[in-house]
C-alpha cells in the first residue's frame, strides 16, 4: 500500500508539472511579436517642424510667411479688453519631447493698452520648448503654399518659451487649424504671455482679413 500511494503521488506531480509547462508555452504563443515601439501617431521620430505666422492673399489664395497675429488680455471678472499684443514670426522645433528640441526663430512684438495706444514694441527670441501636439487637418488644393510643400502642412498646437527685447519673458502658443479636416475644438491664431500679463484671448481669424493665421510644416526626421 505504501508503494502504491507513493506511485500515485509521483504520477500526480508529473501531471502537474506537464500542465504548468503547457500553460506557460500557450501564454508565450499569445504574446505579440515584439514591442511596436514608441512614437506611433506622432509626426515621425523627432521630426523637425517649422512654424509660421502667415499672410493669406485672398485674391490669389496664396499663403506666405510674414503675417501677423494678435491676442488680448482681460481684467478679472469681466470680458473688457485691457491690453493687446501683436506678433510676427517663424521658427523651428523638434516634435519629440524626449530628444533635443533645436528651437530657433522669433519675430517682432507690439503691445497696446486698453485704449488701443501703443505702449511697447521690439523683437522676441524663442528660447525653449514646452510642448507640441499634432492634430488632424490638411491644406485644400485650392490654396497655394509658398512656405513649404502642401503635403507637409499640418494642424497642431505648440507652446514655446520666449524672451522679449525689453528683458521680460513669457510663452507663445501657436495653434494651427487648417481648413480641411481639423477638429472644431481647435482655434486658429496665437496667445501669449509677457511678464505677468497673459494675453489669453486670441484675436480670431476672419474671412477677408489678412491676420491671425498660422501654419506648421514637417521638414525632416532625425532618429
Amino acid at each position: 500500500m505504501k508503494r502504491s500511494k507513493l506511485a500515485y503521488i509521483v504520477v500526480g506531480l508529473l501531471i502537474g508539472l506537464l500542465i504548468a509547462v503547457a500553460s506557460a508555452a500557450g501564454v508565450g504563443q499569445k504574446r505579440p511579436p515584439g514591442n511596436p515601439g514608441k512614437g506611433h501617431g506622432k509626426a515621425g521620430a523627432n521630426t523637425l517642424m517649422r512654424w509660421d505666422i502667415i499672410s493669406l492673399n485672398f485674391a490669389t489664395l496664396t499663403l506666405s510667411s510674414g503675417g501677423h497675429a494678435s491676442a488680448f488680455a482681460t481684467h478679472s471678472g469681466d470680458a473688457a479688453h485691457t491690453g493687446k499684443i501683436t506678433v510676427t514670426g517663424q521658427g523651428t522645433f523638434r516634435s519629440n519631447p524626449g530628444k533635443p528640441q533645436a528651437v530657433s526663430g522669433g519675430g517682432t512684438w507690439q503691445t497696446l493698452d486698453a485704449a488701443g495706444a501703443p505702449n511697447g514694441s521690439g523683437t522676441y527670441k524663442v528660447t525653449g520648448f514646452v510642448s507640441f501636439v499634432l492634430a488632424p487637418g490638411f491644406l485644400p488644393a485650392a490654396l497655394t503654399d509658398t512656405i513649404g510643400k502642401a503635403a507637409n502642412a499640418h494642424s497642431g498646437l505648440v507652446v514655446l518659451k520666449v524672451a522679449y527685447s525689453d528683458g521680460s519673458k513669457g510663452t507663445l502658443t501657436i495653434s494651427c487649424d487648417l481648413p480641411g479636416g481639423s477638429p472644431a475644438t481647435m482655434f486658429e491664431g496665437i496667445t501669449a504671455s509677457k511678464g505677468y500679463i497673459d494675453y489669453w484671448e486670441r484675436d480670431p481669424a476672419v474671412g477677408g482679413v489678412d491676420a491671425n493665421r498660422t501654419e506648421f510644416h514637417a521638414l525632416h526626421s532625425s532618429h
